[in-house]
């Protein structure tokens, strides 16, 4: 009966498409927003509890945990392995170069971990909390919401490697910003809307220094300015700090793509992104509309949080943070 087999046959590719959806993209159709709410429904109030207090103490821990997020996501996908201390056959990320005296916020993230803890214990991994953790020191800051997907399962393994390689320095061009960041599937508009996040925090003089002193596309009198806190020998006020965003180093909003038209980008990679390449459109159109801006940051962090996670029965979730159970 050729009706009947055209059925089956047409039921049976309908399920080998479902499973090689599963197999390409689906651990990130297993994140949803609701994930926890039946088995920690106070989840967000004790993220709340111990997150807020920091920020409120120290407004750059906003920026340092939005940053964690970014650095964990980028090795291995968004796994907490970032977050794993170096231990006995298991060499973890924090000392690789982009994260060694630079990463920081850990202890906030086990605050965080703790209070979570303390109302549903063994539910929620370090993955999850360093997601919301990120969504809400944004808002705190003045910056947009956006439902946080979760489901996401802690490693048990970290990439000293991996940190190194894939995380974009400082020194790069928007051609390496934008091939790093296609390699973990986010786009060229993706790279631009998320570099926004450097509207908030501080950096170190030696991830400026080279751009200060011997780039040509700097502010003349920004640099002046930025120099006086940073000596230009190598090894000396290394990790004197100054603000990404010049005006609201601590406020989220699109002043960062506004320093960028006036050639005051504080790192190389920030200045890359208004230098008369294929990004300078993007940053127009973010200095006249903060709303676009926040838009394509939304889009970004929720295509950023679906980086490759570990769900179902892979994984684990750790007790502490910073171990292996």
């Amino acid at each position: 009966n050729r009706p009947i087999m055209a059925a089956r046959a047409i039921a049976v590719l309908s399920l080998i498409l479902a499973l090689v959806a599963i197999a390409s993209g689906g651990a990130s159709a297993q994140l949803s927003s609701g994930f926890y709410s039946r088995s920690c429904p106070g989840m967000l109030k004790a993220v709340r509890s111990a997150l807020h207090p920091a920020i409120a103490r120290e407004r750059r821990v906003g920026a340092s945990i939005v940053r964690l997020f970014f650095h964990d996501c980028f090795v291995q996908g968004c796994d907490a392995s970032l977050l794993l201390d170096d231990a006995p056959g298991l060499r973890g990320e924090k000392n690789a170069t982009p994260n060694k005296n630079s990463a920081r916020g850990f202890e906030v993230i086990d605050a965080v971990k703790a209070a979570v803890e303390g109302c549903c214990p063994g539910v929620v991994s370090c993955a999850d909390i360093l997601a919301i953790a990120a969504e809400e020191s944004v808002v705190f800051l003045g910056g947009p919401s956006w439902e946080v997907k979760m489901g996401r399962r802690d490693s048990t393994t970290a990439s000293f490697n991996g940190a190194e390689n894939n995380i974009p320095p400082p020194t790069s061009g928007l051609a390496n910003l934008t091939s790093l960041f296609a390699a973990q599937g986010l786009s060229q508009k993706d790279m631009v809307a998320l570099s926004g996040a450097h509207t908030i925090g501080l950096a170190r003089c030696t991830n400026f220094r080279d751009h200060i002193y011997n780039d040509t596309n700097i502010d003349a009198g920004f640099a002046r300015s930025r120099q006086s806190g940073c000596p230009r020998a190598t090894g000396s006020g290394d990790n004197n700090l100054a603000p990404l965003d010049l005006q609201t180093p601590t406020v989220f909003e699109n002043d960062y793509y506004k320093n960028l038209v006036q050639k005051r980008g504080l790192l190389h990679s920030d200045q890359e992104l208004f230098n008369g390449g294929a990004a300078d459109t993007l940053v127009r159109e973010y200095v006249g509309s903060q709303s676009a801006f926040f838009k394509d940051f939304v889009e970004g962090m929720i295509k950023m949080g679906d980086i490759t996670p570990l769900t179902g029965s892979n994984g684990q979730i750790r007790m502490n943070c910073r171990r292996v159970n």
